[in-house]
């Protein structure tokens, strides 16, 4: 899966797990202050990449994660491991 199929998976999970419109959902999109994710919310968007990639996400993973693009590239890297 390349990186523009990844941001449209990444975006519709981000829209149906917080109800969030698909419109706010940027590139650099800030998760925690943009988009208002918290760290629970995080964890249950990790399960639902989990299903993308096909292989458990850690939590170090996505450590260092903070805007939309960071996700895809993160999830990107995984798929590529």
């Amino acid at each position: 899966m390349d990186k523009t199929a990844i941001h449209s998976e990444v975006v519709r999970i981000i829209a149906e797990l917080f109800e969030i419109d698909p419109a706010r959902i940027t590139p650099d999109a800030q998760l925690y202050t943009d988009l208002e994710i918290d760290s629970i919310d995080a964890v249950d968007m990790a399960a639902e990449l989990k299903s993308l990639v096909g292989k458990k996400i850690s939590p170090e993973d996505f450590k260092q994660v903070r805007t939309v693009q960071d996700v895809v590239d993160a999830v990107y890297k995984l798929q590529q491991a």
